[in-house]
């Protein structure tokens, strides 16, 4: 079951989930037109974006993209020298894009539900054994680079 337990799991979950209330419990909140249905298609395209940059650094580095998985390198650079989650961080865009883009106005308490299931399964425990793995080099690491944005 361990290998259920990814974060892309996650987020298909939360999507169906703001996509079930969009379709069947709007009860006639409604975000509104193109504008909402350009602002998700451009956040879903950032996620895209970031999440693709993040795995190009990562395959450079060869280390894995996978949770759970030891790193066999500490990436710093490219899109991880904006952000120590660059993939969360797509992931909770691609999240808050198509929630705009389903027009689930009752949804968006998802995104900030998303993030925390995102810290506490995968973000902390991840930080955490880099820190034992490269603890000089992930303290300044951490020092430098938020953990977000």
């Amino acid at each position: 079951m361990k290998w259920l337990d990814i974060p892309p799991i996650w987020l298909v979950g939360f999507i169906l989930i703001a996509w079930a209330q969009a379709r069947w419990a709007a009860f006639g909140f409604s975000l509104g037109g193109a504008w909402s249905d350009l602002l998700g298609g451009l956040c879903v395209g950032a996620g895209i974006l970031l999440m693709v940059l993040a795995l190009m650094e990562l395959r450079r580095y060869r280390t894995t993209p996978i949770p759970h998985q030891t790193a066999s390198a500490l990436v710093t650079s490219g899109i991880f020298s904006r952000t120590r989650n660059p993939i969360y961080l797509g992931d909770a865009l691609i999240l808050l894009g198509l929630i705009l883009r389903f027009d689930a106005v009752l949804s968006l308490p998802l995104l900030p539900i998303f993030v925390w299931v995102l810290e506490r399964r995968f973000i902390l425990p991840e930080e955490k054994a880099l820190r034992r793995a490269f603890r000089a080099g992930f303290a300044r690491y951490e020092q430098k680079t938020r953990r977000w944005v």
